[in-house]
């Protein structure tokens, strides 16, 4: 029996797009029929089954969690999780290989059809009459899912074998994969089946974003008890970006006037990936005579469509370069972030601590991931954190992806030029997500998986963490997916000093925040939190799963994202450890707004000591500003009150205010908010 639940949690997400997710397999009991459930989830964040059929018996089920969960905890995928953990594996589950035996052989270019052609090749054990072959593409983003009722329709999928006897009964009712029944005999080893996916006359679509070694999964129940597992390696095909679109420039956002300057230019198609240039430049407008800058930059060849530039000399002020594309770039303009140039100004790195790769739910390998960060975005700092326990191979069960992944880390790492962190999602459907980075210089740190019950709670997790250079960071602590437990888990004040505000799901600052979360969880916010005591600075970051870090909000369809503002000397895992634990931070939704704040000379992030006897009534607030488009205004929230000052459409600002003394316990912080809706927020300052 094969079955499906569709569920998405995301009011905006299409229901044309839903896409198969993550299977449930259950070792069944003599008098129960099995089932396979599949959940399908949609865009860019993880799909949630919220009520799930149960095809064992309650008692059969795990032992239930214990009181005291999220207000949303997700119990039915815990559930389904935890009873999939279980269930117990034939040695002939996954077994055989599959291959591609015909594809483009340039590619696909993304969010195209295609006709690709599979084999599969029975292992050592062979397959059990009743037994099972599956094919089902990469099940994230957009892949069409086979089919095999329509032969004129996309993704149709002709399947046939060699073995003489055999006979193969087909199964897409799933709406995700197509499954093959072994009928009249037994498949022995070394024969085969052959899958022709996109055998119709509009073929199949692949991917909507670009990445090498898309995979298609293959996977196998040998022995026919409802319980498969994958084939691997999967079988793979590559997805090419889309002719340029979009220009897109970085620059460091300040420098003292000798400091070295890196800026990163390049073109995008028109979700974000890195377009090729076969024949076109950009030229740079605005750059001062003393910095040595080419006015034209030629990208023709450039494969991933992108250079970076050194350059130094840089005059004191607030500068803004413009680029304007020619050749098959002409047409196409855009607006490198401000750089402020001063002398003593501190130092910012841009970083995304928080995304996805293939090895869970989203899109490319490590590699890719990490050289998209440093080539394209120009961050300063980056992390990969796939999910632990989510994905079609979950990560906690496969040492060789962890290793591919630390190797990855070891391999981008170039202190004072490139950051990597190595890092995980601890992805708990009852307590909420958080994100584990490592800041050692070796990369042999563990996985303290949320399935693991030595580590399913927050205090247990920190409690492994201990005394380690690592820090956790809740993310859409404030609804969908999964809000975070704040009431039962405070966030240690060592290991989460900080919290992710806003990223690709929408911001959990408040409820009266631009682009706020989907399904928010009243009570829930970070500003609750605050209320409630805790000392929370703000980092922003993607959750990106479309394989662009630092870039996410090009391609989400609300333009949601995020970036985390560092403020540290050393570009080092040192010095951005030091500087996160201390606060020293801002967030933004993906924009490299420039912010500064401070309360009597005290930067943001700051706990400030008790005010002495006699100490002044008022207290000196400061705040700059560079935004990269026309500022709408500026809120001051203090403790939850909210005061406004129009910044009239300037971009620049700088503004000095009295404000009463902040009391024992308040907070203060900014949020700047731009006429194109782009926002930043300050972390807050504290009373203590």
């Amino acid at each position: 029996m094969l079955l499906v639940a569709h569920m998405c949690f995301r009011q905006l997400c299409n229901p044309a797009s839903l896409l198969p997710y993550r299977r449930r397999a259950l070792q069944p009991k003599a008098a129960l029929a099995i089932a396979m459930l599949f959940v399908i989830g949609c865009d860019a964040s993880e799909p949630t089954p919220e009520e799930v059929a149960h095809f064992v018996a309650r008692e059969e089920l795990p032992e239930g969690p214990a009181p005291g969960l999220s207000a949303d905890a997700r119990v039915e995928t815990w559930e389904l999780l935890t009873a999939d953990q279980a269930a117990i594996r034939s040695p002939s589950d996954g077994g055989g290989q599959a291959r591609i035996i015909k594809a483009p052989e340039a590619g696909v270019p993304a969010a195209t059809p295609a006709k690709i052609t599979l084999e599969y090749e029975a292992g050592p054990l062979g397959i059990a009459e009743g037994g099972v072959v599956f094919l089902q593409p990469s099940p994230f983003w957009d892949w069409d899912p086979p089919q095999i009722r329509d032969p004129s329709g996309p993704a149709y999928t002709s399947f046939s074998t060699s073995a003489e006897g055999v006979e193969l009964e087909a199964d897409d009712s799933s709406g995700a994969f197509l499954a093959l029944k072994i009928r009249g005999r037994a498949l022995e080893p070394g024969e085969t089946i052959r899958f022709v996916y996109g055998d119709g006359p509009i073929g199949a679509r692949v991917d909507r974003y670009a990445e090498r070694d898309s995979p298609l999964y293959v996977s196998v129940d040998g022995d026919g008890d409802g319980v498969r597992g994958l084939t691997h390696p999967s079988p793979h095909v590559d997805v090419l970006a889309h002719p340029p679109e979009q220009l897109h420039g970085v620059i460091r956002s300040t420098a003292t006037p000798n400091d070295p300057v890196r800026i990163t230019v390049g073109a995008l198609d028109a979700l974000g990936n890195a377009a090729p240039v076969h024949q076109g430049g950009i030229r740079l407008i605005g750059a001062p005579d003393s910095v040595g800058l080419p006015e034209f930059l030629d990208l023709s060849g450039q494969e991933n469509g992108h250079l970076t530039l050194t350059s130094t000399g840089w005059p004191e002020g607030i500068h803004r370069l413009q680029l304007e594309g020619t050749g098959e770039l002409q047409g196409l303009s855009a607006t490198v972030n401000p750089i402020v140039v001063r002398e003593g100004i501190d130092r910012v790195l841009w970083g995304d601590l928080h995304g996805h790769s293939q090895i869970s739910d989203g899109t490319s390998t490590p590699d890719q991931y990490y050289d998209y960060a440093r080539e394209v975005a120009g961050l300063d700092v980056t992390a990969l954190t796939d999910h632990d326990h989510w994905g079609m191979a979950p990560l906690d069960a496969d040492s060789s992806a962890w290793k591919s992944i630390r190797d990855s880390v070891h391999r981008y790492q170039e202190p004072e030029r490139f950051i990597t962190l190595l890092g995980y999602e601890w992805t708990n459907w009852l307590h909420g997500h958080r994100h584990v980075l490592y800041f050692d210089r070796e990369n042999d740190r563990e996985i303290y998986s949320s399935l693991d019950p030595d580590y399913d709670t927050p205090d247990e997790l920190w409690a492994a963490l201990r005394g380690q250079s690592a820090l956790t960071f809740a993310h859409h602590s404030a609804g969908g997916p999964v809000s975070t437990n704040w009431r039962d888990y405070p966030p240690d004040p060592v290991l989460e000093p900080l919290t992710e505000i806003v990223s690709v799901h929408g911001s959990s600052e408040a409820a009266d925040s631009p682009h706020p979360i989907y399904q928010p969880v009243a009570g829930n916010y970070v500003r609750d939190a605050l209320n409630a005591g805790y000392p929370l600075g703000f980092i922003g970051s993607g959750d990106s799963h479309d394989g662009h870090p630092g870039l996410v909000q090009l391609a989400d369809p609300r333009g949601a994202g995020g970036l985390a503002a560092i403020r540290s000397e050393s570009l080092s895992r040192e010095g951005v450890l030091e500087s996160l634990r201390a606060r020293r931070t801002y967030a933004t939704d993906g924009a490299r707004i420039w912010l500064d704040v401070r309360l009597d000379g005290e930067p943001m992030g700051s706990i400030l000591e008790p005010s002495p006897d006699g100490a002044p009534a008022t207290q000196t607030l400061q705040i700059e500003v560079a935004g990269t488009a026309p500022i709408e205004r500026i809120d001051l929230i203090r403790s939850g009150q909210i005061a406004q000052i129009d910044a009239e459409g300037q971009e620049d600002l700088q503004i000095s205010r009295k404000i009463p003394r902040l009391g024992r316990g308040e907070y203060h912080y900014v949020r700047v908010i731009q006429r194109d809706g782009r926002t930043a927020w300050s972390s807050p300052i504290f009373a203590q």
